[in-house]
């Protein structure tokens, strides 16, 4: 998506977490003013906008029960497993992590 000012989205990831967090406030999972404020006190201490939205669903997620810190950085470094795995110029998938469990 782009403006006259230039891209909304500089990577994938910050339309997924964006379309994420709308739908979950969408369905009711989530609430605007608790999404805005927890938004608001990530960019307080400093992250940039897209990291903000990203800590803001991320701890939101963890208070209602759907997610657990640990279980998060288990995700995050497997997708980054996975793409140290892919050849370059091929999509990554969960599918690259040298240490996804193989089940037959």
């Amino acid at each position: 998506m782009s403006t006259p000012e230039g891209p909304v989205f500089d990577e994938p990831w910050q339309a997924s977490a964006f379309a994420l967090a709308v739908a979950l406030q969408d369905r009711g999972v989530l609430d605007r003013r608790d999404f805005a404020v927890a938004l608001g006190g990530e960019l307080e201490s400093g992250h940039d906008y897209w990291d903000a939205w990203l800590a803001a669903l991320e701890q939101l997620l963890a208070e209602h029960g759907l997610t657990n810190p640990g279980s998060l950085d288990e995700r995050t470094a497997a997708w980054r497993r996975a793409a140290a795995a892919t050849p370059h110029g091929s999509p990554v998938t969960l599918d690259a992590d040298p240490q996804r469990l193989r089940h037959p």
